[in-house]
């Protein structure tokens, strides 16, 4: 059965993901931010393949948390599920970036070059995504007045764009970004009105399925449907820049 890394799998559509292809016999390596979020796992954790630990917000507990993964072996899938909303300041992570930038894409970029490469990638967007294009220049919000909206749905299109370059970039692998709609978690809210459940199905479906539908890659999907992504995120030429800002701001070649 295959393998799969699921960060952010203490809550909401990590979680539910995990429970569903442990449910079907999967191997699935769970994680949690810190020790404590960890106990929160506890029902999942004995049957799961392991649980690494490691904040995301912090360039050096990324690179652990990649070293865990490897420790455990060969990973079939990895779903970049982990992610943080709205961010009432540019909030410094210890390494001086933007912490919604840097967990919600500097992270899923880090794990993606120390993990070894898998045969599938899910990556989770948003449909904000479509409200983040512009330039790069102040990708870390080092010069521009902070706005959490907007530094949201630019990490959403930076991470959709990292998706579709891996597409092109890495024939081999299977990669693809999801966006699970609004839906009822803690990120969401209570009031969120999309179907919670496709919202988890669609990520695990594309890691899994032997579906030819679920074969492909380079794909935006909402509720197992392909979708149209902003236009950057398609642009090789955004997708090339993007790739060279986050080599300059991790110290990680990707290609």
């Amino acid at each position: 059965m295959p393998r799969i890394f699921i960060t952010g799998s203490a809550d909401g559509l990590g979680r539910a993901a995990a429970s569903v292809l442990m449910a079907e016999g999967h191997d699935v390596v769970l994680h949690a931010r810190t020790r404590e979020r960890a106990t929160s796992l506890g029902d999942l954790a004995p049957g799961a393949a392991g649980v690494v630990i490691g904040d995301l917000s912090s360039a050096a507990e990324t690179r652990e948390l990649a070293d865990q993964v490897n420790d455990i072996g060969q990973m079939d899938a990895v779903i970049h599920n982990a992610g943080i909303y709205l961010e009432p300041s540019r909030s410094a992570t210890a390494e001086g970036h933007a912490k919604t930038l840097a967990v919600n894409t500097l992270a899923p970029y880090m794990l993606t070059a120390l993990i070894d490469r898998p045969d599938r990638l899910i990556y989770l967007s948003s449909g904000l995504h479509h409200a983040g294009a512009g330039s790069l220049r102040d990708i870390d919000w080092t010069g521009r007045r902070w706005n959490a909206a907007q530094a949201y749905s630019e990490s959403k299109l930076q991470v959709t764009a990292l998706a579709l370059t891996l597409a092109r970039a890495w024939p081999e692998v299977l990669s693809n970004a999801v966006d699970p709609g609004w839906v009822p978690t803690k990120m969401g809210g209570a009031s969120a009105t999309d179907d919670l459940e496709l919202g988890y199905l669609t990520q695990t479906w594309l890691a899994v399925s032997n579906d030819a539908a679920s074969a492909v890659s380079g794909g935006y999907w909402y509720h197992r449907q392909q979708q149209t992504p902003a236009p950057q995120a398609r642009d090789p030429a955004f997708q090339d820049e993007l790739m060279d800002r986050l080599a300059a701001l991790t110290g990680i070649a990707l290609f």
